[in-house]
């Protein structure tokens, strides 16, 4: 995938060699700070309205005060000049919006705190969400846990967990790593919610037990019912996997992904097969 060599910094469109930031800029010293990613179709941003309320709600959560000209609006249109920056706006287009907090002070913010923002985009492969034709192979990773707390639902930057999981994916030969919390439960993927599919019913894990707070989780759920799934939100364990039909990994880029092997246990892809269509016309209906 093409990056981008414009990016937008608080509204100023620059080459991404010109931005240069402090030795003690926040976002790097302390992870102070929050993505979004979101999926452009060359048309819209998909589940903006639902992408936006999240950033609200998790800045504050983390007491960071949100700027009067931060509409909807206004960061839609700070988004689509980094497409055109990019000459990208023909086609779809992953779009990440990091906000961030800046201010003297170590792990305490002083005066003159400043909120900012950082756009970057790259093209991507597919305007629909595709299912992938070849299933992916997952184990758990085990070496840390996801911690159960309200922070641990957030999109931030502090991501060493995931760099980690995703790092011993990588040196087992898996498309990804499964998350687990001190209960031994499954959380999350590297990127993904991820989901249990045993006939028609899913079943995913609840938001208490430290699972990320996803945008296409949350319209998954919403939407389950209209394709005919029962939804239960409930942990589950690496050996109940052994048991369901189908596993689902999701996010606001892929859709859903379907996993084909996790150790000896393979999973067909039926019902993930039927789904992805309904998605697709779902997200477009802003249903």
């Amino acid at each position: 995938m093409y990056l981008c060599r414009m990016i937008n910094h608080n509204g100023e469109i620059l080459d991404i060699d010109a931005v240069h930031f402090r030795a003690d800029f926040r976002p790097i010293q302390y992870g102070d700070a929050l993505f979004e990613t979101v999926k452009f179709n060359g048309e819209s941003f998909l589940l903006w309205e639902d992408h936006y309320f999240r950033l609200m709600a998790s800045m504050r959560i983390l007491r960071m005060e949100i700027p009067l000209d931060w509409s909807p609006e206004f960061l839609e249109e700070q988004m689509l000049e980094t497409i055109r920056a990019n000459h990208m706006e023909r086609g779809a287009v992953r779009v990440r919006l990091t906000v961030y907090r800046d201010a003297p002070g170590k792990y305490t913010p002083k005066e003159k705190i400043y909120q900012g923002f950082i756009i970057q985009v790259e093209a991507w492969p597919h305007v629909e969400y595709v299912l992938n034709t070849e299933g992916l192979s997952v184990d758990v990773y085990k070496d840390h846990e996801v911690h159960e707390s309200m922070l641990s639902n957030l999109k931030t930057t502090n991501s060493l967990l995931y760099t980690l999981a995703g790092i011993y994916a990588d040196e087992n030969d898996l498309d990804t790593a499964l998350l687990i919390n001190k209960d031994k439960h499954i959380v999350e993927a590297v990127s993904s919610n991820v989901y249990m599919i045993t006939g028609d019913t899913l079943t995913t894990p609840p938001l208490s037990s430290g699972a990320l707070k996803g945008v296409m989780r949350k319209h998954i759920l919403r939407s389950a019912s209209a394709w005919g799934l029962k939804v239960e939100e409930k942990g589950f364990s690496p050996f109940d996997l052994q048991r369901a039909d189908e596993v689902w990994l999701s996010n606001a880029m892929h859709g859903i992904q379907w996993v084909g092997q996790y150790r000896k246990k393979k999973y067909s892809n039926q019902k993930a097969l039927e789904i992805v269509t309904a998605l697709n016309e779902s997200v477009k209906q802003g249903v």
